[in-house]
């Protein structure tokens, strides 16, 4: 008997959000992209060679997909890249994802402490750190050499003069104060700035060369034409993923490495990123990205 055509539409139907559903919850999640960025800045000085940066965020270790199995592979990717500096931007822990299991800080910082960077791997905390136990998780990431930033900044000299790294208090769980952290940095010195949050991009003055921020996770399902179906916090929609330009300032969000409440991704894959920040006076190699 042949099948009517509303039963096989229903049918082809089923089987394709079986597919869907399978990728999303099964394949994406379990992946893990290095991304390529490029950025070419007026505040980089010529004499300053171009500075590659692993950025890591938003691992949960713990959510499905991310054991330590999956950490000691993040590491390694990152490392692969020899990167001059790592930037870690916070929820490094699972704090109720569904279907997860926890992992403690101390096992996660003991893991990241295997991060190889020439100017040193620098952290800022989440806010499912501080849910969980913020200086509990502060203290297993700088006991492993990663000193944690909050509204305060480091220099770190390089040939041909030096940078800042400024890292900002989380916004949902404390209190950022981006100006009173920037404003005393020696004027004519790039200052990158570091937040889980990129909410905190609207108090950015044109005084950082580049924020670098997470939480976002990009959403976690990116519909074409629409973008993050879901932004959490107070940033706008666009900012929730990729590079951002906005009177002056340039900031990145990525995606991060885990999933949060739901294991979902799509078309948002897991993601480390491999970011280089150079002079726009120097060769010009272009901008890579979403």
């Amino acid at each position: 008997m042949a099948v009517r055509p509303k039963a096989w539409f229903i049918t082809v139907l089923i089987g394709i959000s079986a597919v869907l559903g399978i990728w999303a919850t099964v394949i994406e999640p379990d992946m893990l992209k290095v991304r390529h960025v490029e950025i070419s800045s007026n505040m980089w000085p010529p004499a300053m060679p171009a500075l590659k940066i692993a950025v890591i965020a938003d691992l949960h270790t713990g959510a499905p997909h991310i054991d330590l199995t999956k950490l000691d592979e993040v590491v390694a990717a990152a490392n692969e890249l020899q990167p001059d500096l790592i930037l870690l931007l916070g929820d490094y822990v699972n704090d109720g994802v569904l279907f997860g299991s926890f992992v403690s800080p101390e096992a996660v910082g003991k893991r990241l402490s295997r991060l190889r960077a020439k100017y040193g791997v620098y952290a800022v905390l989440g806010n499912h750190d501080w849910w969980l136990d913020g200086p509990r998780v502060a203290r297993a990431l700088q006991s492993n050499g990663m000193p944690v930033l909050e509204n305060e900044a480091v220099s770190i000299a390089v040939p041909g003069g030096r940078f800042w790294i400024a890292g900002i208090a989380d916004e949902t769980t404390r209190t950022p104060e981006v100006v009173r952290t920037v404003a005393p940095l020696p004027p004519g010195e790039p200052v990158l700035l570091m937040t889980h949050d990129p909410a905190v991009f609207e108090d950015v003055t044109d005084r950082v060369a580049l924020t670098l921020a997470g939480h976002t996770h990009g959403g976690q399902v990116y519909l074409p034409g629409i973008g993050s179906l879901i932004v959490p916090g107070r940033a706008p929609r666009r900012h929730a993923y990729g590079l951002i330009r906005e009177k002056g300032r340039t900031m990145f969000v990525t995606g991060g490495v885990g999933s949060s409440i739901i294991p979902v991704r799509f078309n948002m894959p897991p993601e480390i990123v491999s970011l280089t920040i150079q002079s726009r006076f120097a060769p010009a190699r272009g901008t890579k990205g979403r």
